[in-house]
């Protein structure tokens, strides 16, 4: 199925059941926030046009005429699935009001990986400008996401938490050096009091 076989309707009513975009809460300066789901964004069933179209209508005007932020959660995004495409978020971003664009103070880039990283360090200044690319913030763990944001004026997702904690077992994903399909873990083995003294005394 593509954004073709949809109508314009059912296109807005699918970003509307899958919460991709939400205005919620607000960061430790008091802005309001635009909290984005990418995970959630049908990329293969929403059009350019439609999207442009919704946030226009939808999300724009509940920002109002103050500074706000972005947590944009990239948490399990697939290129195959929910990724449109960096000349598609090109596209959307010109299409952003200048009022709104001025408005916007900072993009908390939530558990960015590592192609992300890499692109946006390459290409980031030329794709978007730079003063977007200056306001971006990676963050890799939730813990320093809410040094930025009230943490209990958002509701992130329970698949964000889960991530979060697999990477504190297996810090190396964030640099893509390992990969991230589901593993179960071990409890690491309990050693005896003797042995935990004897470590102590060679340390």
């Amino acid at each position: 199925m593509s954004s073709s076989t949809l109508s314009e309707s059912e296109q807005e009513h699918l970003l509307d059941k899958l919460d991709v975009f939400k205005v919620q809460g607000r960061d430790k300066r008091g802005r309001t926030l635009l909290l984005i789901i990418a995970k959630h964004f049908p990329a293969r069933l929403v059009s350019s046009e439609v999207l442009k179209k919704y946030l226009e209508e939808k999300i724009y005007p509940k920002l109002g005429e103050k500074p706000f932020s972005v947590v944009y959660v990239h948490t399990d995004v697939q290129r195959s699935e929910n990724f449109p495409g960096f000349s598609l978020l090109r596209s959307v971003y010109d299409a952003i009001p200048v009022n709104v664009k001025n408005n916007l103070e900072s993009v908390y880039f939530l558990h960015p990986g590592l192609q992300a990283r890499l692109f946006l360090a390459t290409f980031g200044r030329l794709f978007f400008n730079g003063g977007l690319y200056s306001k971006l913030k990676y963050v890799s763990r939730l813990e320093f996401l809410w040094d930025h944001v009230r943490r209990l004026e958002i509701e992130v997702p329970e698949f964000v938490h889960d991530h979060d904690e697999e990477l504190e077992y297996r810090p190396m994903m964030d640099y893509g050096l390992e990969s991230d399909h589901p593993r179960v873990y071990a409890e690491p083995p309990l050693m005896d009091p003797v042995s935990v003294y004897s470590m102590r005394c060679i340390a």
